[in-house]
């Protein structure tokens, strides 16, 4: 059944935060498109987690804090939001801008993390393999670039903007901008703190990714120490969507190796 958003409060910061399921606890953090709806990989995902998408500070309804400034602040919040949930060990999912936010917080402190799951993560740059830039794509080239299978886009473009999804994407691209914008889509220091990453990790990533080209999953299976590096055919930049199946059957082994 898809889950609603619900309110959720770490330190002085409320978020929105989609939650659903039973078991080990999983943390999936989205993209730069914002709060997802309830896709089916959190519904496959849900059978064996307890799922929780919390929609980033600064995006759609949630608070924009003014010490929420970067990259490494949204790392720190998130090591804030595992403390706050006590228990036992999280496995952390990061897409994206999310990827890069899981792994910056994994190289500060992996004690609250059971496995680390990277879905095509920004964070590094690869030397003579240019990035894509979706900051000057408009929006139907952007969520098209984003795919490998047109029918998803086909059916995203075909479906009417309201306007308060449309002031939500303005929101969103504006808290893009702050993370993402310079330098573009990643961090100088990140590459060299990633052996730091002391959990189970797995790599994903799309064959045909025009964002992130898909000779960074290499760089970043040789930085994490024993990392799965898993290359999905016929797909783009979010196997959560494209290939969400196989994606979550990838997790759910990867949290059975502990």
């Amino acid at each position: 059944m898809p889950a609603q958003p619900t309110n959720h409060k770490v330190r002085d910061v409320n978020i929105r935060m989609l939650r659903g399921g039973s078991g080990p606890p999983l943390l999936f953090l989205h993209g730069a498109n914002g709060l997802p709806v309830w896709l089916p990989v959190f519904e496959q995902l849900s059978k064996h987690f307890d799922v929780m998408i919390p929609e980033h500070p600064g995006y759609g309804t949630s608070d924009n804090p003014p010490w929420m400034r970067n990259i490494g602040d949204l790392a720190m919040y998130y090591l804030d939001f595992l403390d706050g949930l006590g228990g036992e060990k999280v496995h952390v999912v990061g897409q994206s801008l999310g990827g890069w936010a899981a792994a910056e917080a994994a190289v500060r402190n992996c004690s609250r993390i059971a496995t680390l799951s990277l879905l095509a993560p920004a964070g590094i740059r690869v030397k003579g393999i240019p990035s894509g830039d979706n900051f000057i794509w408009d929006l139907e080239e952007g969520l098209r670039n984003l795919y490998h299978d047109q029918s998803f886009p086909d059916r995203m473009l075909a479906q009417p903007l309201s306007d308060d999804d449309a002031e939500i994407a303005l929101t969103n691209r504006y808290a893009t901008t702050k993370f993402g914008w310079d330098p573009r889509w990643f961090n100088p220091a990140l590459e060299r703190w990633l052996h730091r990453i002391s959990v189970p990790t797995l790599v994903m990533w799309g064959e045909n990714d025009k964002l992130f080209p898909v000779a960074y999953a290499k760089r970043w299976g040789e930085r994490i120490p024993g990392a799965q590096v898993e290359i999905v055919p016929q797909c783009g930049h979010v196997p959560a969507v494209e290939k969400a199946e196989l994606t979550a059957q990838k997790i759910i082994a990867l949290a059975g190796r502990r």
